[in-house]
């Protein structure tokens, strides 16, 4: 019998149903059972694959982006990397406003996708008109036949995650899972995949993750934004200062705050411990699980999946660059060959 080619159309076939990995060695001191959601095996390297295709083949089915259209959105890196690889295949042009806060590999990542790329400070008001959210919004309104994906304030984002991630853990875990830990950042994550897990079982507990410097902890908690609390931080995709719509804070139980050392040293024993190579957030929400596992959050019936949202190749001039440690006071020069020995 002849056999027939085996082959999808084009990658965005590869989006979704990414895998559960256990965690043994980063959580052996823990109680329960320990799973990361690896988006890294997405088409695009990241979570942000599945919002890029969800929101573009609506507009499309609305007849609001057409044929020669150009594509604008706002990105600290992985949602711009994965509109411009839909962009590539469906034909559109991609203007992507990045924060200078992005690593140096996204950007580069980001043109080599075809993107034209304007790089913004990171450290100016949402409203500056130097912002990325506002260039990105003046690109749009000044460009005929553009549209702007505004991943931050879309209810599409929220909704690719209660239609994809939220549906594959619960049938991964055998309805078993009893925590979700989660960065939040636009809050799309988050929220999609807890709106469907809460729907599934109520009981589910939904944690959180911020980064120091961001107002959403606060947010969560009190229901106002503390302007006070935004400054500086090195930690990419996560966080915020000023509070998404894309966010449903009502599903979300719990925030906890990790450091940037913390958040990149946890990245780096993900890949010297467990051999999975991935990106600065994917540290924060393993760090943030031991934060949670100290409030005495978790028991020995614990089923916890801990999302890790992109891959470690967009940080080798950051948490992978032994420079960079040294130069942000995250290691000591002396170990550099040896990453155990320096992983506190």
């Amino acid at each position: 019998m002849k056999k027939e080619i085996q082959a999808y159309d084009n990658i965005l076939s590869l989006v979704g149903n990414t895998p559960l990995v256990k965690l043994d060695k980063v959580t052996k001191d823990l109680q329960g059972q320990f799973y990361a959601k690896v988006e890294a095996f997405n088409a695009g390297h990241s979570a942000k694959d599945r919002i890029a295709l969800h929101i573009i083949e609506a507009a499309e089915k609305k007849g609001i982006l057409k044929p020669g259209d150009t594509i604008v959105e706002t990105t600290s890196g992985n949602t711009g990397f994965s509109i411009a690889m839909v962009s590539a295949i469906k034909g559109y042009k991609c203007i992507l406003s990045v924060s200078d806060k992005s690593s140096p590999d996204k950007i580069d990542m980001l043109r080599a996708m075809g993107a034209t790329v304007y790089v913004c400070p990171a450290n100016v008001a949402a409203d500056d008109p130097r912002s990325y959210y506002e260039v990105a919004k003046k690109i749009h309104k000044e460009l005929p036949g553009s549209i702007y994906i505004n991943q931050y304030f879309n209810e599409l984002n929220t909704q690719a995650h209660y239609l994809s991630t939220g549906p594959e853990i619960w049938e991964q875990t055998a309805g078993k899972i009893t925590h979700f830990v989660c960065c939040s950042g636009t809050g799309g994550t988050i929220s999609g995949t807890a709106q469907y897990l809460k729907e599934m079982n109520p009981n589910i507990q939904i944690l959180a993750v911020d980064a120091y410097g961001s107002v959403l902890k606060k947010y969560h908690e009190t229901g106002e934004v503390d302007p006070n609390e935004i400054h500086p931080y090195k930690i990419e995709g996560l966080g915020k200062n000023l509070i998404p719509t894309a966010t449903d804070f009502s599903v979300i139980d719990k925030f906890t705050k990790v450091t940037d050392k913390d958040a990149a040293l946890a990245a780096r024993e993900l890949a010297a411990k467990e051999g999975l190579f991935l990106g600065y957030t994917s540290g924060a929400v393993l760090q943030a699980t031991r934060q949670y596992a100290l409030q005495g959050e978790f028991d020995k019936d614990s089923v916890v999946v801990v999302l890790c949202p992109d891959h470690g190749s967009r940080y080798m001039s950051k948490i992978y660059s032994e420079t960079w440690m040294q130069e942000q006071g995250f290691i000591d020069p002396d170990n550099i060959n040896n990453p155990i020995n320096y992983i506190k």
